[in-house]
């Protein structure tokens, strides 16, 4: 079974968009494969439901149903920093409950694409992150890179502190989330010199983001 981790170097550098083509990309060789949203904060009004856009979009690009007390465990009202989301739900995040929701996608699917909430230790609890949550599923990462001014700074954080946690750093993505950066080719070149990961997709800027398969390239453990 394959299974990764996905963060970013920030909120918003298009992790769910990354995570619903890397699942096209793993559905043109493996039959069952399921996007998971772990924590999702913030919802929107489906007729008397309320769901995460995220899960959703991770719906979409999987190729098998599950409940989505599953997919999506942790689900928060307000568009908040997950720990205080939790807080203002009455609601504890348990770590230990989201491994075993993702053991039990792991024993259904030939693939799962875990999505984190914000970037790598973006706080869960009190005293738990991502980080923490990311050990303990022990899944390798990759890292969503949103090329934007100070992109390189939080990339090589994030893929230190990804390390520190005696994870590996399966690979990375350049998302060219802002048409008016400057040098974004010269910054993608710095990050392949010093990240020591394969660049996995190099996503260029789109409106709105359009899901493919094709931007990947999988390492050959994924195939």
């Amino acid at each position: 079974m394959i299974g990764c981790f996905i963060t970013g170097t920030d909120t918003g550098v298009g992790k769910t968009h990354v995570a619903a083509s890397l699942l096209n990309a793993l559905a043109l060789h493996h039959r069952r494969v399921v996007g998971m949203k772990p924590v999702a904060a913030g919802v929107v009004r489906m007729g008397e439901r309320c769901i995460s856009e995220d899960a959703v979009a991770l719906r979409a690009a999987s190729t098998i149903e599950v409940p989505p007390e599953l997919d999506n465990p942790v689900l928060l009202p307000d568009p908040l920093s997950p720990h205080i989301a939790a807080e203002r739900a009455g609601v504890r995040i348990e770590i230990g409950h989201i491994v075993r929701c993702y053991r039990e996608l792991a024993r259904r699917a030939d693939a799962v694409v875990v999505e984190g909430a914000g970037g790598f230790h973006v706080p869960l609890s009190e005293t738990e992150t991502g980080a923490d949550l990311a050990q303990a599923l022990a899944l390798p990462v990759l890292l969503v890179v949103g090329l934007r001014l100070g992109c390189l700074n939080h990339a090589v954080l994030t893929a230190e502190a990804i390390r520190a946690r005696g994870l590996a750093l399966a690979g990375w993505v350049a998302n060219r989330i802002d048409p008016a950066m400057d040098a974004q080719d010269a910054n993608v070149a710095w990050l392949e010199r010093r990240l020591a990961a394969p660049l996995l997709a190099d996503i260029p800027h789109q409106s709105p983001p359009e899901v493919r398969g094709a931007f990947f390239k999988l390492p050959n453990a994924w195939t």
